[in-house]
């Protein structure tokens, strides 16, 4: 019988596990980050229980929550950034997320590794967001002995301060580095540039700069590029144009992007001549082609500066460089949009002989702008050009047309382009019919008029909405509102009415002056099934006060706290000065407090009257005078409201005689006449007797002495 076979012993490869723990040296068990435990060899073990092995791989930020919908939103974000760490990692960062502050439980924690490396750090900081937390673990790990920081681990700590918005002390990392012995390369000062130019903070990329020359660092041709960038962008063309002086006197030859960088700086501040001096001396190191004139020409187009585009299409020429599509588009649609149409005209005529494809754009600026010129046969040609080259003419074209049409009073074209318009499906809006409706209004064409309006309502339009906006743009020009007043009395019987209408009519003309009108719109408006709204008694309160009639006035103002609405602070405004004309001091100060209560942004000349009463406590005429010199030079002129608030804020608080003083001394700074000057002291004696009389009626309600007093017929109480 032969020998059993001889078991050879399997031999296994250790990738990952655990060494000897030791009393100094603890093992790290758990396969959840919340149940970590250390094992002490010196504790008593029970011999029956087994540990099982620690597997690395078995470590994995998986919580115990069965469903991933149960786990809270921050513990899920953390998880699932844990899981692109290495397992030491997610030990550091998950003891930072137990302990949320630095402290000896952090350092109790972090002590139980053997030792940190830089690679580490910079991983840990990679996914933090604490920046403190982050600053405190830097620091310590730079404190273990024999470690020391690298530089991807400073620019890992650099990145972290930036990401949570400390990019002030991120521009002290290099001398943070110089101090422990790791002189920043340039490489240090490039990525705070870039942090700083990505969040548009040029002078703190021109910070950075200047520091870089203070460590003797010297920017290659790329960083420099990237710093004037970042200045020109952010509108630091003076320092912008320093660095390239400081980059001329390092010996740099300067690239295609640098002369770009500056040359659309320079054309974007109106300095065109420096910009063609950049130019010049570009062609001596490289010639300009197409696309960098293109940039300069948008760039000067959106500044508005026509005359240096055509400086530089000129200079565009000279070097023969051949203009393509779309650096003729750039120059025509801002010729156009600039009120040189004829000139965008001749280059759009090149365009034809040298057989450009020319884009419906282009057509749209030129008829766009012929409009407006006046020259609408040229705009009604181009359009005809429009469709022979195989375009679809869209609706703002036909919408530039129709008005060009009804401006020169051909409302029946309009009519037919409008027709168009329907037929080929391009949807008109208001912007379409408006300049029919008006044509058709100042003609006095009632009939097309309303036809028009007709057709609208089969296509679908809101007609009442946009007779709102109609009559809103009719009362812009001052001479129309009687025009617009007439279309809607035509309209009334058709039944096209509505509120809006009533309220912009209303304020239209009170604005220009037909204030009896706008009474009796108000009144027909109240009378019909149709009720004023805020809008409504708002304007109603400037008209009665315009006419004198404040206790209308004030009758629309209850009728808005009615509502349980807030009336418009020119609706205040008017009210408080109409009472303050009549005297009425005490409901004009009441309704002072109300309107700053109740608007977000009141009127200053209500809180220089509050301001006025409240230094009258003083009772010193001097302080109130200053209250009111800093109003002036703060331009808010005294009137009415201010001069009752002198008179309510001296006869609470003062005397008759300190206000006498502060209406002198108005009166010597001219700001009150001498008849003022008589009207304010009587009105300021009237109302001291006023509140004097309520003053002892109050005492006598309190002793309760009214009726013995009353009794024995004293004609003390007011009756």
């Amino acid at each position: 019988m032969p020998p059993p076979p001889t078991t050879v012993p399997k031999t296994f490869n250790v990738f990952s596990g655990h060494r000897k723990p030791t009393q100094n040296r603890p093992t790290v068990h758990g396969g959840l980050f919340t149940n970590r435990q250390t094992q002490n060899p010196n504790q008593n073990q029970n011999p029956q229980h087994t540990t099982p092995k620690f597997n690395l791989q078995n470590w994995l930020p998986q919580p115990s929550s069965s469903s991933p919908s149960q786990r809270p939103s921050s513990s899920q974000h953390f998880f699932n950034v844990a899981q692109t760490l290495s397992p030491i990692a997610r030990y550091i960062v998950d003891s930072f997320r137990k302990h949320k502050h630095w402290g000896p439980p952090v350092v109790a924690d972090l002590s139980k590794l053997r030792r940190v490396t830089p690679k580490l750090v910079a991983e840990v900081l990679k996914v933090q967001s604490d920046p403190v937390m982050s600053s405190r673990f830097f620091h310590w790990a730079g404190k273990q002995k024999g470690y020391r920081h690298d530089f991807g681990s400073y620019n890992a700590f650099v990145y972290c301060l930036n990401r949570n918005n400390r990019f002030r002390a991120a521009d002290q990392v290099p001398e943070m580095m110089s101090m422990q012995g790791k002189a920043p390369t340039e490489k240090q000062f490039e990525i705070l540039i870039r942090m700083h130019s990505d969040s548009n903070r040029g002078l703190r990329v021109y910070y950075v700069y200047e520091k870089m020359l203070k460590f003797g660092v010297k920017p290659r041709v790329f960083l420099y590029n990237r710093i004037m960038d970042a200045l020109v962008k952010t509108g630091y063309i003076d320092l912008s144009m320093s660095v390239y002086d400081d980059f001329k006197s390092n010996g740099l030859v300067e690239e295609g992007v640098t002369f770009m960088i500056l040359i659309k700086g320079l054309c974007k501040a109106g300095r065109v001549e420096e910009a063609l001096g950049l130019l010049e001396r570009m062609r001596k190191l490289c010639k300009p082609d197409v696309f960098a004139y293109t940039a300069m020409i948008r760039i000067l187009v959106s500044e508005g500066d026509l005359d240096g585009c055509l400086r530089v299409w000129k200079e565009m020429q000279r070097d023969k460089v051949q203009p393509d599509v779309m650096a003729y588009a750039t120059l025509v649609t801002g010729l156009c949009k600039g009120s040189r149409v004829e000139k965008g005209y001749e280059f759009f005529k090149e365009m034809k002989e040298k057989r450009y494809l020319i884009d419906r754009a282009i057509y749209g600026s030129l008829i766009e702008g012929f409009v407006n010129d006046g020259k609408v046969g040229v705009a009604c040609g181009l359009l005809k050009d429009l469709i022979n080259s195989g375009y679809r003419a869209d609706l703002l074209i036909y919408n530039h047309l129709i008005k060009g049409l009804c401006n020169a009073n051909h409302v029946s074209k309009a009519h037919k382009l409008f027709k168009v318009t329907v037929e080929e499906d391009l949807k008109p809006d208001f912007e379409t019919v408006n300049p029919m409706l008006v044509c058709y209004a100042s003609l006095r064409k009632f009939d097309e008029f309303f036809k028009l309006l007709a057709q609208m309502e089969n296509l679908g339009f809101n007609v009442v909405d946009d007779l709102v906006k109609f009559c809103s743009l009719m009362v812009t020009e001052k001479d129309k509102v009687i025009m617009a007043l007439e279309v809607f009395d035509n309209l009334k019987p058709k039944g096209y009415c509505s509120v809006s209408i009533y309220n912009v009519l209303i304020h239209a003309l009170y604005e220009s002056g037909e204030v009896e009108k706008a009474l009796t719109l108000f009144q027909e408006l109240k009378d019909s099934n149709m009720g004023p709204d805020l809008y409504t008694y708002s304007n109603a309160i400037l008209c009665f006060v315009k006419v004198g009639d404040i206790h209308e006035a004030c009758s629309c103002y209850n009728r808005i706290k009615e509502m349980s609405l807030v009336p418009s602070v020119d609706a205040y405004m008017s009210l408080v000065k109409g009472l303050c004309k009549i005297g009425e001091i005490d409901p004009a100060f009441m309704l002072v407090r109300e309107c700053l209560a109740n608007v977000t942004s009141g009127p200053r000349k209500f809180k220089y009257f509050l301001r006025v009463v409240h230094t009258c406590r003083s009772n010193d005429a001097n302080k109130v005078m200053d209250v009111i010199n800093e109003m002036v030079q703060d331009g808010c002129q005294p009137d009415d409201v201010i001069c009752c608030a002198v008179i309510s804020g001296m006869c609470q608080h003062g005397t008759i005689e300190e206000g006498r003083k502060v209406f002198s001394s108005m009166r010597e700074c001219k700001m009150l006449t001498e008849s003022d000057l008589v009207v304010y002291d009587d009105l300021l004696i009237d109302h001291m007797k006023k509140k004097t009389a309520d003053l002892v009626l109050s005492g006598l309600k309190f002793f309760r002495l009214e009726s013995k007093l009353k009794s024995k017929g004293s004609d003390l109480l007011p009756t």
